[in-house]
């Protein structure tokens, strides 16, 4: 499996590109501010085919970038129902000084094609099988995207989860936005979080990769939370 991930250039987002190898189909996780440039230097690097960009919520900061990069790939946005909305008003679940940013005067469009994700359904698209867990809290429609292990030239790689807001090295997202909660938050990180494999390596929406088992030590936001046994499966 090839994974691709590089900051935006604002707010230190992350954006991702996922395939299983080079020369393959791949799928686009959380395109932001102007990520066009970098997000078409991987594609020509590795060979690869976007069929769909995957969100893992809908702050700005995560979707400024997905109808411009939908369009000229001409694929589909997938995006939870109850993020659905916040693309096509953003500005409405910014912060004060997010907002400021803009001054007050944010072109928008939303993605012509946006399909709604179903967590009791995995993705099917580019040769993976992508999970989804619906884990609010930093929005209403947060989720994250699970990738298993797999064999590699003989070798086991382990889990990927693309966590979004959810889950950061040492921290988590913020809950104070509207849409937000903390009590949410912490459900979440109980149920869908806390459950996964040690050897999970987490790729975040902002900030360096971290493993799962790193995060049950040292996160202070996961110390006190009591796991949730969850079954799961891809």
């Amino acid at each position: 499996m090839l994974v691709r991930g590089f900051p935006a250039q604002a707010f230190d987002t992350n954006c991702y590109v996922v395939a299983p190898g080079p020369g393959e189909q791949c799928v686009v996780v959380d395109p932001g501010i102007g990520v066009e440039a970098q997000l078409d230097e991987v594609l020509r690097e590795q060979r690869l085919q976007p069929v769909a960009v995957l969100l893992t919520h809908g702050h700005l900061d995560h979707t400024f970038s997905v109808t411009p990069v939908c369009r000229a790939k001409g694929v589909p946005a997938w995006i939870h129902p109850q993020d659905r909305d916040q693309l096509e008003d953003p500005a409405k679940y910014l912060s004060a000084g997010t907002s400021q940013l803009f001054g007050g005067r944010l072109e928008w469009s939303a993605p012509d094609d946006v399909r709604l994700l179903d967590p009791a359904e995995p993705l099917e698209l580019a040769g993976l099988r992508i999970g989804i867990d619906f884990a609010p809290g930093h929005t209403a429609g947060s989720v994250v995207f699970r990738l298993p292990g797999h064999e590699e030239d003989g070798e086991a790689t382990p889990p990927v989860l693309l966590s979004g807001d959810v889950l950061f090295a040492g921290s988590i997202g913020r809950t104070d936005l509207p849409g937000g909660s903390w009590e949410q938050m912490q459900a979440s990180l109980a149920s869908v979080i806390l459950p996964m494999a040690d050897e999970t390596v987490v790729l975040p929406g902002h900030g360096s990769a971290t493993t799962i088992g790193r995060e049950r030590a040292t996160n202070p936001y996961l110390q006190d939370l009591p796991p949730v046994p969850v079954a799961r499966g891809l």
